[in-house]
């Protein structure tokens, strides 16, 4: 049974989804199936598809719903306890089309509205061992290549791709579609992780596409969306993909913690400890708990900040700067890290029983786990590029 979760924050911003109610419970009656099958049930993409809640990071102008951050969060949060697997997927459609409409920008709207209005999931694959290439060829051009971790590719219809044409150095960018009698998804995500991710290798072989559709992809781009002359199609996608990613995953983080120990600190209450000792008596589980929750709460608060103070700053139609960018990243970083501690203090408070009951603590653990590992918020990355800022160096991440 799917709950809706509110965090000891909401006071502020945090708050119920808004389009993914109705499939929340659907969603997570196929959690263990879609965990131990490594894949999300077709009945489930299918209903996704047609929920409008893909169509949220979107702007109006392409059909979209050009929702808040704040609310696309709170659905993303909504999804992430009932089957992380299922959130990690419409969290990387909705960070790659805001992406993609930034990096196509306004020349090639109607293109980009035709995806929105059809339904269509997006991914991307820019893993390790991704090597595309291009061959022009009049209007078209041939892609040839791999690409890996392309997360969702195999309930997609369309994925990003970066390339390099023959003599060239420049990387160019373009969408592919999926359903293309010459592309391949190798379902090679054998993680502990997100089982059901599908962040799987993609290969093309003389994949056709319009060369009109292709854009150039500066490394550093999300400078150039910050400059006020380049065109976008909203000011939205002058906010950085990656920035934005990283705090929705906080947002989801605190949202799968806040689960768990939901239902640890409600359903464990009978349970024995060692030598017939009450469970809940032993002071060190309340100490453990009561850490845990400060924590939750502090993940919440740090990351919904983040999101409302980005929201207001669209709405003002300020453009975002390499600080506000520092700004996002480190609090969906932060986020992330303190759930990652509630999470082991959780696990903790279950002891050898929490192992051997095997709850659904133990799958929501397994994914969490790839919250702090995912590049985008990794802390080794984002506080030496923090520190590089504050002693007056340049950040070199790319994204």
């Amino acid at each position: 049974m799917a709950i809706q979760q509110q965090h000891a924050g909401q006071g502020r911003v945090v708050g119920k989804s808004r389009y993914v109610t109705p499939l929340l419970e659907n969603i997570a009656a196929q959690a263990q199936s879609a965990d131990s099958t490594r894949s999300i049930s077709a009945d489930i993409v299918a209903a996704l598809k047609n929920n409008d809640v893909i169509k949220m990071g979107t702007s109006e102008e392409l059909s979209g719903l050009g929702s808040s951050l704040v609310e696309i969060a709170n659905d993303l949060s909504a999804i992430a306890p009932c089957c992380t697997s299922t959130a990690w997927v419409i969290w990387n459609h909705l960070c790659l089309s805001h992406h993609f409409c930034g990096l196509l920008g306004p020349a090639h709207s109607r293109f980009l509205e035709s995806i929105v209005n059809n339904g269509e999931l997006i991914s991307q694959g820019v893993g390790p061992g991704t090597s595309v290439t291009g061959t022009r060829e009049g209007d078209r051009v041939l892609i040839n290549g791999v690409t890996t971790f392309a997360t969702g590719c195999r309930y997609g219809d369309w994925t990003g791709v970066a390339f390099v044409e023959a003599g060239k150095k420049a990387l160019q960018f373009v969408l592919v579609d999926l359903q293309h009698p010459n592309v391949r998804v190798d379902p090679t995500w054998e993680a502990m992780s997100v089982r059901a991710s599908a962040t799987d290798h993609v290969y093309f072989d003389d994949v056709e596409v319009a060369a009109a559709h292709v854009v150039p992809w500066a490394i550093k781009d999300r400078t150039v969306y910050r400059d006020p002359v380049h065109p976008v199609i909203h000011q939205r996608y002058r906010e950085d993909w990656t920035a934005l990613a990283a705090m929705f995953l906080g947002a989801m983080a605190s949202s799968v913690a806040e689960t768990c120990l939901n239902e640890i600190t409600t359903g464990s209450r009978d349970r024995i400890a060692i030598f017939g000792t009450k469970w809940i008596e032993r002071p060190l589980v309340q100490v453990n708990i009561g850490r845990a929750r400060a924590l939750i709460n502090a993940s919440a608060d740090t990351v919904y900040s983040a999101l409302q103070e980005t929201d207001d700053r669209i709405d003002g139609g300020i453009n975002p700067t390499e600080e506000f960018y520092l700004r996002q990243v480190l609090a969906g970083m932060q986020a992330i890290q303190l759930c990652d501690e509630a999470m082991n203090l959780m696990q903790r408070i279950l002891g050898a029983n929490g192992l051997r009951e095997s709850t659904t603590f133990e799958r929501r653990y397994r994914d969490f786990k790839a919250m702090p590992l995912h590049i985008i918020s990794h802390i080794d990355r984002m506080t030496e590029q923090s520190g590089r800022h504050a002693l007056g160096l340049d950040t070199e991440n790319p994204f």
